[in-house]
């Protein structure tokens, strides 16, 4: 059977995939124990700006990270082109990112903890913050926001089924963060046109 692809709405200029809307998801940290800073084959996408904080905070997190990470950050960088030509964070054996930090038996963003410390101004990407939504620019301002499924997310979508909680409810503060108030209450009202996300 061949999945359908979503009905794409538009929101004060961005497009958006609808399931983002329809679809449930509420990370379970219990279970996965972030696992998405280990996996994958790149690292978050970047912004230069991003960089730049990143670099204002490195100080501050070094002793967080693993001698691997260390040794990597020293060679490249904090960050470096993908395959794709995007600018992502750096990775130890091609799949951890270098700001994972360990606690007890799971995986922390060590630039988040120190933020969530106030020891530092800059959170994380935020490509990083917005997952499962994953942000596309199309060129000419215009940009699209697509639900990214990932198996090691799927405690997460039984946790998000469980509490009725919508991706973008999910996401409520780092979709506000990027694109603002005023975008964030004009998506709520076009969800509300939406029928009750199905199980």
């Amino acid at each position: 059977m061949v999945n359908e692809i979503p009905p794409i709405i538009e929101v004060g200029g961005i497009l958006i995939s609808s399931d983002i809307i329809t679809e449930y998801f509420c990370c379970d940290y219990e279970k996965c124990k972030g696992i998405c800073c280990v996996e994958g084959d790149a690292g978050a996408p970047v912004t230069m700006d991003e960089i730049a904080g990143i670099e204002d905070a490195l100080d501050t997190v070094w002793s967080q990270l693993s001698a691997s990470a260390q040794s990597v950050i020293d060679k490249q960088g904090v960050a470096y082109t993908d395959k794709d030509g995007e600018l992502v964070t750096s990775i130890v054996r091609g799949k951890d990112c270098v700001f994972t930090c360990y606690d007890g038996d799971g995986c922390l963003c060590a630039l988040e903890k120190a933020y969530r410390s106030g020891k530092t101004k800059f959170c994380k990407p935020i490509s990083c913050a917005l997952y499962p939504i994953r942000e596309k620019n199309f060129g000419n301002g215009l940009i699209g926001l697509n639900y990214h499924r990932w198996a090691v997310c799927r405690d997460a979508i039984e946790k998000g089924k469980a509490l009725r909680l919508p991706v973008y409810r999910f996401l409520k503060e780092p979709l506000i963060r990027r694109f603002g108030d005023a975008w964030y209450e004009e998506l709520c009202e076009v969800a509300a046109l939406f029928e009750t996300p199905s199980d």
